[in-house]
C-alpha cells in the first residue's frame, strides 16, 4: 500500500551531531535497511520505509537537478556527497550531509546504494540554502520536469565553473 506523502509545515527538526542516519537501497531505490536514527527522525516505522521508494522523503525544496547529479554520480560507480532536505512523514524538514555509494558484488557489479547522514554545518547551509533556491527557481520555469532538471543542472554548472570547481570540491568548501 503506497504511503501518502505529508505536505511540508515549514518546522525544521534536528538529530544530534554524533548521530549518523543510515540506509541501504536496491538498484531502483527502494529502501532495503533502514537503521534506528533513520526512523526515529524519519518518522515512518521501519515497515513503512522497507521497500518504500527512497524518494518518500523527497522535500520539494530539493532541487530536482542535484538527485540526478547524485543518481549520475552513483550509477556511475562513484560516491557522492550533497547537501539535501528531507521531509518525515509529519511534514517536518530535517538536512543532512549525506554521503552516498554504491554497493558492488563478488563480480564488481553495482548491487545497490548506501547511504550515511550527517549533520550539516549551520555555516554551511545558509551558503547551500540560496544556491537551492534559485535552482529551484530556475526548475519552476518549466513545466516538462526534465527540462526543468537540464536547466537548473546548466545553472549549477555555470556556477561551480565560475568558481573553478567540481561539484565535490564545491561541496567541501561550504
Amino acid at each position: 500500500m503506497p504511503i501518502e506523502r505529508p505536505r511540508p509545515t515549514g518546522i525544521e527538526s534536528f538529530f544530534e551531531n554524533d548521530e549518523i542516519i543510515v540506509s541501504k537501497t536496491d538498484l531502483t531505490g527502494k529502501i532495503t535497511y533502514a537503521n534506528r536514527v533513520f526512523v526515529r527522525v524519519s518518522g515512518y516505522t521501519e515497515e513503512e520505509l522497507i521497500g518504500a521508494p527512497h524518494s518518500i522523503l523527497r522535500h520539494p525544496d530539493m532541487p530536482r537537478c542535484v538527485f540526478q547529479l547524485l543518481w549520475d554520480t552513483i550509477q556511475s560507480g562513484k560516491e557522492i556527497f550533497a547537501y539535501v532536505v528531507n521531509m518525515s512523514k509529519s511534514g517536518n524538514h530535517y538536512w543532512v550531509h549525506a554521503h552516498v555509494t554504491p554497493t558492488f558484488g563478488p563480480k564488481g557489479e553495482i548491487v545497490g546504494y548506501h547511504s550515511n547522514r550527517r549533520v550539516p554545518t549551520r555555516a554551511s547551509l545558509e551558503k547551500i540554502i540560496p544556491i537551492y533556491r534559485a535552482l529551484l527557481a530556475e526548475e519552476a520555469k518549466y513545466t516538462d520536469k526534465q527540462e526543468g532538471i537540464r536547466a537548473s543542472t546548466a545553472l549549477l554548472v555555470k556556477a561551480l565553473e565560475s568558481q573553478g570547481v567540481e561539484y565535490e570540491e564545491f561541496v567541501w568548501t561550504l
